[in-house]
């Protein structure tokens, strides 16, 4: 195939690191696949990208970088911009520079082939407006599980209902939230407490809340629907999400379905906003087998120092070996600083590092359990190393006690509940590696997806 008669994806993520990573494994299943990528950054991310990459992603003839502004003021701050400001921020300037980006790609590279699809991030619905405009279909790429989606698809119901906003603060902690919520297809036993957390708020126009109603408003106008989930783990609820969307495609885990592809320079691509440290997998060599605990609150979450503290004597109280990912801003607007006696207490067996390759670190056998924030990425990259977890919410008003990190990880390393986990973390697991290989349902729902949407509308073309 001559490189202009490629067909040419444009891949959109929402700027968060959480949301880069997959969206990059996407586009590297779709060039392996025979496409030419353009993958858009916004430009403040991109330069903290070749910052952590000592200024190099390399040079590929059918893989490209591009980049839009985000709209907020320029800034060589390193830290994570604030999600609410960038979500706004992003839905309300965008859409003008990603024209311009659109129309000039072939002006900018006349040896490229036309766009033919866009994949764009859920939360970057914008994108429809652009795609629509010049006639290219586009796609949107939810990066939550099949349940949350659904959960944010009825939060106009929730409006509509006055189960948001809260009346006062107190229905926070009256019990209001166990209120049973049970209209929603394919999630049974619901509870408003159970909905992501934006509901939380008496602001009726809370920027998070309004935000993700406005984008599940607009998922109809896409041309598909794709999930980094698979069908086995969240069956019920795709089925019934069939029946109101666009086509659904579940091509998940993706870093498993990676795992098919062939090696070569561009599989080994990465987008880390933090430089990542190459010693996390020499110190787990020679680790016993399930003998570490694994800690990272994900690339977006923030904690206290008082936190912070308490999950360190949490970890030095519980006698087991950790690995620690801390950000250098996970303590919102302070350096992190843990205690000189719990570094000296666990110096010989705690290893603490600002960023590393979390699904490989997941899948070596010395990690015994992980402790997270239960991003969704970080929950399938666990299924995909049969690890159990412990959660520590992102959002809500959760407080953490050192004796009960103690306890949980005592508990889930050695105890009876742990060893159960263990043996149904294994299951899914298995079932993850059966959904990723030839024959498996999110192996053929990829070709699917190729065939039937991204390929197929090009021919009708």
């Amino acid at each position: 195939m001559g490189s202009n008669s490629k067909p040419h994806a444009v891949c959109i993520p929402l700027p968060a690191q959480g949301h880069m990573t997959p969206m990059l494994s996407f586009a590297k299943l779709l060039h392996s696949s025979g496409f030419h990528i353009t993958f858009v950054n916004t430009e403040f991310n991109h330069r903290r990208v070749l910052r952590s990459h000592d200024g190099d992603l390399g040079s590929f003839p059918d893989f490209q970088f591009m980049t839009i502004p985000d709209g907020l003021p320029d800034s060589d701050n390193v830290s994570t911009r604030d999600p609410a400001s960038l979500l706004e921020s992003t839905t309300k300037n965008c859409l003008p520079h990603l024209r311009r980006l659109l129309s000039s790609l072939k002006s900018l590279c006349p040896e490229i082939p036309k766009v033919t699809y866009i994949i764009s991030d859920a939360s970057m619905s914008f994108v429809l407006d652009a795609a629509n405009e010049i006639g290219i279909p586009c796609a949107l790429f939810r990066f939550c599980s099949a349940c949350a989606f659904m959960a944010y698809l009825h939060y106009r119901k929730l409006l509509e209902k006055g189960l948001f906003p809260l009346k006062d603060a107190a229905q926070l902690h009256n019990g209001f939230l166990d209120t049973a919520v049970d209209w929603v297809p394919g999630l049974n036993h619901m509870r408003l407490k159970d909905f992501p957390s934006f509901i939380r708020t008496t602001d009726k126009n809370s920027i998070m809340f309004n935000f993700l109603m406005y984008q599940m408003d607009r998922a109809p106008m896409a041309s598909a629907i794709i999930l980094n989930t698979f069908d086995e783990l969240e069956q019920e609820v795709l089925t019934a999400m069939a029946a109101t969307l666009p086509p659904i495609y579940t091509i998940g885990p993706l870093p498993m379905l990676l795992e098919q592809v062939p090696e070569n320079p561009i599989k080994s691509l990465s987008l880390n906003l933090w430089k990542e440290q190459s010693n996390c997998l020499n110190w787990l060599e020679g680790k016993r087998d399930q003998s570490v605990v694994y800690v990272n609150f994900g690339s977006l979450a923030t904690v206290t120092n008082e936190q912070l503290t308490e999950f360190a004597w949490g970890l030095a109280n519980s006698g087991y070996a950790f690995m620690w990912i801390i950000r250098p801003d996970l303590v919102k607007g302070d350096n992190a600083k843990l205690p000189l006696e719990i570094l000296e207490a666990t110096k010989d067996r705690g290893l603490i590092s600002s960023w590393c390759q979390q699904d490989t670190v997941l899948r070596h056998p010395a990690i015994g359990v992980f402790l997270t924030h239960n991003g969704w990425n970080s929950t399938l990259e666990s299924i995909c190393g049969g690890v159990p977890m412990l959660c520590w919410p992102f959002f809500g008003d959760n407080d953490v006690k050192r004796e009960e990190v103690q306890n949980l990880i005592r508990e889930m390393m050695d105890g009876e509940k742990g060893k159960e986990m263990k043996k149904r973390t294994v299951t899914w697991k298995e079932k993850a590696v059966h959904a990723t290989q030839p024959g498996g349902s999110s192996y053929v729902n990829l070709k699917r997806l190729i065939n039937e949407v991204l390929v197929h509308k090009r021919r009708s073309a």
